[in-house]
């Protein structure tokens, strides 16, 4: 994809925060002599600030999508930082068409659910191996980039996926709060995402449905909307366990995520009814082709 190439520096060394060339610097990719050869450059021919820096080969057009994503506060990490799952594709190649996608659905919840004042949304797979917790990391991860508080909760009790999908090992979380084993400290702040929180599952407990079905998990719903533009539920699939119905229930909304050629109609049907036997409220499916 092409670089936006779009800004030139408000002073002749860059000067400003919000400047290309100083944003360059400080990330260690421009030194002060190489931004005045960009600048004569850029004088000579007319061309942009980035433009210029690349054709002299000081910088990427990585680079400069990073700059200008801190520009527009729209944070991101670049490729080949190791700091979470490689998969989490919202945080590693945000401008990918997969992106865009996630993005569209993105839209489509803030208008039909999270803009009537609902704070939580739990998302179920139907079966097995359907990618939802991958699809969930993403999905927090664009919802933070849009400027919303965002927190994602591993509720999936039984093979919990956030712990190592952001790098979360050895941490208390939802089950350890639930068993009142742990506070608000359990939740981790994202430091590459400002907006974004993670409260991955905890100890794995061995009556996970029982412990999810426990009041308490009203409270501490009610505390973590508090705190939290969106508050979105990871859940385990409805066809190994019944443990997503409480976290339904507590949510009000729920987003399907279903397998090409895995899922079938019947079973999407017989989850909708379910959902509604919970007093929640199917907002729509995802279609997931990995």
């Amino acid at each position: 994809m092409n670089s936006p190439l779009h800004f030139n520096p408000a002073s002749p060394h860059g000067v400003g925060d919000a400047t290309i060339g100083a944003l360059l610097q400080e990330a260690g990719k421009l030194t002060p002599e190489n931004t005045d050869a960009v600048l004569r450059m850029q004088e000579e021919t007319g061309v942009r600030f980035g433009e210029a820096a690349q054709a002299l080969g000081m910088v990427s057009a990585a680079d400069i999508q990073q700059v200008l994503a801190r520009q527009f506060d729209y944070p991101y990490i670049p490729a080949g930082d190791k700091v979470f799952s490689s998969r989490l594709v919202a945080a590693y190649d945000p401008f990918s068409r997969q992106v865009e996608k996630l993005r569209a659905v993105r839209g489509q919840l803030m208008l039909r659910w999270f803009a009537r004042g609902h704070k939580s949304l739990a998302i179920v797979g139907v079966e097995p191996g359907s990618g939802t917790s991958l699809f969930a990391a993403n999905l927090a991860v664009v919802f933070s980039q849009l400027g919303q508080n965002t927190l994602l909760v591993d509720a999936n009790l039984r093979q919990p996926a956030q712990h190592e999908i952001f790098n979360l090992q050895g941490k208390s979380g939802l089950s350890d709060m639930l068993a009142g084993r742990a506070t608000m400290a359990a939740v981790t702040r994202i430091d590459a995402f400002e907006s974004l929180a993670v409260l991955g599952a905890g100890t794995l407990p061995p009556n996970p449905a029982e412990l999810l079905a426990r009041k308490d998990f009203t409270g501490l719903n009610a505390q973590l909307e508090a705190l939290h533009d969106i508050v979105l539920y990871d859940t385990s699939d409805v066809l190994t366990a019944h443990d997503s119905l409480p976290v339904m229930a507590r949510a009000r909304g729920v987003l399907l995520v279903v397998h090409r050629n895995a899922t079938s109609l019947y079973e999407v049907a017989a989850l909708s009814e379910q959902v509604r036997y919970a007093g929640a409220e199917v907002l729509g499916s995802v279609l997931l082709e990995f």
